[in-house]
């Protein structure tokens, strides 16, 4: 039997599931890849690419790309509704935090993994309600993860080495006798985490824990027909998404912030990688990192576009005026996706690619 994807066809099923099962999409992932690693940097060099594109944009980028990841993970792979999202980050930020300053010599990738498990066991712990209730109860059930997480860290004051303002500072990142000092160096130790993860995620989602998550999602009762525990998946789920977050959230304190409380994984950090979810895309990585570049470059465009038009019109805007449209633009762009297209910027890269792809490339 042959299998058929956009034009594309194989003779099994094992290259049909490969991670990268179309020979286009190998040769622009690693395109993408030599370009990040090493055409930024040379671009750096050059002089074309400032500190500023990689402290506010690309690192920032990177980071909300692996927490939106982490969510989409759980909720568009496996059904289930999360709003505590910076509360998994804040766990793994002050858990790495806390692995670097107790313990002399822990190597940071061990204290970020570390972290990341914290963050995973307390996503266990919270994620137990999943087995009972579903839909708008569980989202109201990470609602209050968020909130308690955050007020636990900052009542417990050895979480925050009993700082009296509760900020923390992270140390330095440190591997093999070098410091990432630099912007461009953090920017280069950043993504060198979210490829790894990604990979693995993208991996992960083709195995038959991948399939459980997408069993469950679609029809949890007939999954568990067929075989599936729904207990050990969604609790799977939870404990890989909240990893992820934590990862991300020690990424997010030590190599985009540098100091860091517990305030800064507020409620809105939690909503802000949802929408990043949505307007990307659930149940697609591609969706993550889609979703992540558009909250992180949308600020910066509606800046420049209220630039443009005070000094080309001479108008004086109110100061607070673009986080309102910022706000106004989010919102109108949820409802737009929801509505028009639930699978969001993702699903439209897919059509255009189909579209390409029925030209009649060489085999």
């Amino acid at each position: 039997m042959f299998y058929r994807e956009a034009g594309q066809f194989k003779s099994s099923y094992a290259a049909d599931s490969q991670i990268f099962p179309i020979r286009q999409d190998r040769i622009g992932f690693g395109l993408i890849i030599a370009f990040a690693f090493l055409g930024v940097p040379l671009l750096a060099a050059l002089g074309i690419v400032s500190n500023y594109t990689f402290t506010a944009i690309l690192t920032p980028f990177l980071i909300f790309s692996l927490a939106a990841l982490g969510l989409n993970i759980l909720t568009g792979y496996a059904g289930q509704l999360s709003l505590g999202t910076a509360a998994f980050m804040a766990v793994g930020a002050f858990g790495a935090y806390n692995f670097m300053l107790r313990i002399d010599g822990m190597p940071i990738l061990l204290a970020f993994i570390l972290g990341g498990l914290c963050a995973a066991a307390v996503g266990i712990v919270f994620g137990l309600p999943s087995l009972r209730i579903r839909g708008f109860y569980l989202a109201a059930s990470t609602l209050a993860t968020q909130f308690f997480v955050v007020w636990f860290v900052t009542k417990v004051g050895w979480f925050t080495n009993y700082s009296t303002s509760g900020v923390i500072s992270a140390q330095k990142i440190r591997m093999f006798g070098y410091t990432f000092n630099s912007s461009m160096s953090k920017y280069l130790f950043v993504l060198g985490v979210v490829s790894v993860l990604t990979l693995l995620a993208k991996n992960m989602v083709r195995t038959n824990i991948g399939r459980s998550w997408m069993a469950i999602r679609d029809m949890d009762m007939a999954a568990e027909v067929i075989g599936f525990r729904p207990m050990r998946t969604k609790l799977m789920a939870f404990a890989v998404s909240s990893f992820y977050c934590g990862v991300a959230g020690a990424l997010f304190a030590y190599a985009y912030l540098g100091t860091v409380e517990p305030e800064g994984f507020n409620l809105d950090l939690s909503f802000r990688i949802l929408f990043m979810v949505i307007i990307g895309g659930a149940g697609s990585i591609l969706g993550s990192f889609l979703g992540s570049a558009f909250i992180v470059l949308l600020p910066i465009f509606l800046n420049i576009f209220l630039l443009f038009l005070e000094t080309s019109l001479h108008l004086e805007l109110p100061s607070g005026i673009s986080s309102s449209i910022e706000l106004m633009v989010f919102g109108g762009l949820i409802i737009f996706f929801l509505i028009v297209e639930p699978h969001g910027l993702a699903r439209l890269w897919q059509i255009g690619k189909e579209k390409l792809r029925l030209w009649p490339f060489p085999h």
